[in-house]
This record gives C-alpha cells, structure tokens and sequence, in this order.
C-alpha cells in the first residue's frame, strides 16, 4: 500500500507501515474491563481519535468499562466522553473535567487522588496494574522505531515500558520541530535507583525518544487533531495583589541573603494565579530566572522571550490557545530553552530538595495553622486532585501556597478554622498568601502562626469571626494547637 510523504516522512521505520490502522480498527483491540494508559499532561500531548472510535463502539450498545492512567489531565475526548458514556469504572491519577467530577462524587466511577511523581513508580513495580493497552500521540517514529514525544511527556514512557500492546497515534497536526526538546530518562526501580544527575534545570541526562518493543506495537492510528488547550482567565486585581506580596517577598529573601539575585529554581501549580505570579515576576526586576516545573504556561513563555527566564524544565508545554500557536512558530527559539521530562523526573523529590526550589501552588483554603486544602469542597466534594503540588511542598527550599481570601463571590472565607480536608500539613506549608497580604511561617509556633494569618491573610468581613474562634479556642481548650472541635469545621460565612 503506498502512503503519501507526510506519512512516510514521520514514520520512517517502514517496516511499521504495514501497521497503520484506521481508528475504527484500533478501536476493536479494546475489552471490557481492560486497563488503558493514555500520553498526555494537561490537554496536551494525548490520543484524540481512537478514544473517540472507542466510544463510538459503546454508544452503539457494546458494554464496556476501563481503568484509565495518564500522566494527568487530559482532553475532553477522554475524560468528557468516556465519562458521558459511562465508561470509567476507575480514573488516576488527576482530572479536572466537570463531567467526570461529577461521576466521581456521585460514587459512578472510582477515583484515587495521588502524587504524580508516585504514579509511574506503582505502575512499574505493579503496585497498580499494569495496562493492557498503552494509547500514545506521537510526533514521528524514527528509523529504529524509537518513538518522538509531543509537548507533553507524563507517563508515555513508563507506558510504553510497562503496557502488554501499545497503539500509537501519529499527529501530524503536531510540529516535528518539538524532536529534540524531550529528555527522557527511566529510572531503575528500587532498590536499585540510581541518583537523578541533575543539578541545574539545564541538564540532560536522557535520550530525546521514547524507546519501546517494536512486537507490542499494534496499530499506527494518523491523526491531525490539535491539542484543546484551555484558555486562561486574565489576571484580575485580586491576583495581580497576591503575585505582588509574593513578589516583594521574594526581594526581601535576596536583600536577607537567603536566595541569589536570580533567585532559586521556580516551580508553579498551573492556572490564572500561578500565571499572574509568572507576569509580577516579569514586571520586576529578576532576570535570569530558571523554572524546574510541570506545566509551561503562557506567562513563563512570555518570560523566556523577554530574556528574564533562562531555562525551564517541564513535563507538558500547556499555554492558552492563542499563546500555543505563537508557541508553535517560535520553537526554534524555544528548542534550547525548554526541556520535557517524563513526570517521574519532573516531580520528583529527590531533584526538588536538590536544587532549593521555590514551589508556588494554589489552594482551595488553608486553616489559621496553615493546613492546606486543595483538593476538596466542603471536605467531600473532589474538585481536581492533588497534582504535583504535594511532590514540590514538602521538599522545595521555599513552599507558598496561595488563594484568593473569600469564595462564592465574597460570601465564604478561605481562610477557616480547620481545613474540612488536609492535603499538606502545616509542617511543609511555610508562606500562604492573599490578596490581604502574606503570612511568612517559617519557624514559628502554632499560636503566632494562627496570629499572623488572622492579622495578615483574613479578608475584612471575617476577621472578627477568626479572632473570636482563636481566642475562645485558647481560652476554653489550650494546648499546643486551641480548637473547639465542634465548631472547627464551620466554615466563616459573611452576612452580608
């Protein structure tokens, strides 16, 4: 069968040829109850048309379910539609779609919440199974069929190594000028790790291909859909305010000489405040900045140009829409600048500890203590997950968590008593912030912590409330840490 030059030009193992599949027929390889690994981080980088085919074979009456990994979010072609068709009975490790939320909190499909640097770990010991298929979006295969990632890693390569059969999606949709911007490195499983030889975001320690079996191949699926990044909110004064108490922060740490004029390595949780961060940093006066992080977003590409981030290293390049095609045209500028890990890399604590990062993430609320929660409304309802976040704060040089001080539109205050879900306790939380200010935790008791957040962080309208609690909790119960259990976990709610 004779392919045209844009196919035979990104598969040039022709051997594998012979294995191109139309994704209707990729899709009769999957059976109920199978685990299904999927590429991806983030919107980016994940299979489009088979998972599409495959529905199409349940809204025809067939009756299947899956177990599905991936390195976290990915597209609506997943999470949206196999969840509408009913089709997950299990989900890991991170979602953000609301469709799939809601099967998740209503107890339809069940959902393990974890760290993302554990993933690939479990999978390759076979603490979680092992899946029986591996759908992986690809930019190309070279000769020795090795297969070139897209702008998201995640946990493509621990799939390929770990997967029974493995289906590829070609995207030629996908520029092939990303070949060459990933760094893949497979750590050995313990107790035979080695250590991650990176002491600089720049290093390279890796190949720029995913090597695979070429016998679990399968199917070679074309695709040219395009990644459906999400677009961001733009900064509103409530986040410029917090991007600037964190900046200032960051200027008094270089004055007292706890940082370099460059600053510590930066790692960011991803949406419209940690993009806000990303643009107070550049407004001010930091330059040669490095990123050690999972997601590049449109500020930190915005940074690169403007020459005041020297390096990032990330597992997925996840900007808006608009900031993706300007990405595009400009990845020979960008080639020497980014480096893609897998995510067992990317997040992992090991590296973390090592190069003294500041890690930024957002919370959904944190306690007068310094609790953080950032996963669940209300303590019951998941919202998203955990991320990264958890890898980067409890071994970072620096962790910051931020939010805005009130929700449901000024009502509800996310600065509460006790936090109705811990996901990172007081001991790895050292800087939370809001638009009222910034409380630096470092080294203190749990009394003056609860004093500096009241003072600093609380939004107007629920000061009183929090001080009143703080007060009657020393006064009636004491201790190290004063609460009144039973009115811990009211939430401080305005009247007006």
């Amino acid at each position: 069968m004779k392919y045209c030059k844009e196919i035979t030009n990104r598969i040039k193992n022709k051997s594998l040829l012979e294995r191109i599949k139309t994704p209707e027929e990729a899709a009769m390889l999957f059976e109920d109850g199978m685990v299904i690994g999927a590429s991806g981080f983030t919107p980016t980088g994940y299979p489009k048309v088979v998972p599409v085919a495959v529905a199409e074979r349940v809204k025809n009456g067939e009756k299947m379910k899956f177990y599905l990994q991936t390195g976290a979010s990915i597209g609506s072609e997943f999470d949206e539609l196999w969840s509408k068709n009913q089709m997950l009975y299990m989900r890991l490790p991170y979602q953000t779609n609301s469709t799939l939320r809601k099967a998740i909190n209503s107890n339809e499909t069940d959902y393990t919440d974890m760290h993302l640097s554990h993933t690939p770990r479990m999978i390759k010991t076979g603490v979680l199974p092992q899946p029986d298929i591996a759908i992986l979006e690809v930019v190309a295969i070279t000769e020795e069929g090795y297969l070139v990632p897209p702008a998201a890693i995640g946990n493509a390569a621990t799939f390929a190594e770990c997967a029974k059969q493995i289906i590829l999606e070609v995207n030629v949709a996908a520029s092939e000028l990303l070949t060459g911007m990933a760094d893949i490195y497979i750590m050995d499983s313990p107790p035979h790790s080695k250590p991650i030889m990176i002491t600089h975001p720049s290093d390279r320690i890796g190949s720029t291909v995913i090597k695979c079996d070429l016998n679990k191949i399968s199917a070679i699926v074309i695709s040219d859909k395009r990644d459906s990044t999400r677009a961001l909110k733009k900064a509103d004064v409530v986040s410029e305010q917090i991007s600037a108490h964190i900046v200032d922060f960051l200027k008094n740490e270089v004055k007292a000489c706890r940082m370099p004029e460059n600053l510590n390595p930066l790692q960011s949780g991803v949406g419209s405040v940690a993009n806000a961060v990303f643009e107070g940093l550049g407004k001010s006066d930091f330059k040669g900045m490095t990123c050690y992080t999972e997601v590049v977003q449109d500020a930190m590409l915005d940074l690169i140009r403007m020459g005041k981030i020297d390096i990032v290293s990330a597992t997925s390049i996840s900007p808006s829409p608009e900031a993706y095609i300007a990405f595009e045209k400009d990845i020979e500028f960008f080639r020497d600048k980014i480096i893609l890990r897998p995510q067992e890399i990317s997040n992992n604590p090991e590296v973390a500890r090592r190069l003294g990062l500041i890690a930024i993430n957002t919370a959904l609320e944190f306690d007068i203590y310094g609790n953080v929660n950032s996963t669940h409304v209300r303590g019951s309802r998941m919202m998203n997950g955990i991320g990264g976040s958890g890898d980067f704060a409890r071994n970072a040089a620096l962790t910051i968590f931020a939010c805005p001080s009130a929700a449901k539109e000024g009502t509800v205050s996310a600065v509460v008593p006790m936090v109705s879900h811990v996901d990172h306790t007081e001991h790895d939380v050292m800087v939370v912030v809001t638009e009222y200010g910034l409380a630096d935790l470092r080294g203190l008791a749990p009394r003056k912590r609860a004093e500096l957040i009241i003072e600093k962080c609380v939004h107007p309208d629920f000061k009183d409330y929090l001080r009143n609690y703080y007060n009657e909790a020393c006064e009636k119960t004491g201790g190290h840490t004063p609460h009144i259990l039973e009115k811990a976990l009211v939430s401080p709610v305005s009247s007006v």
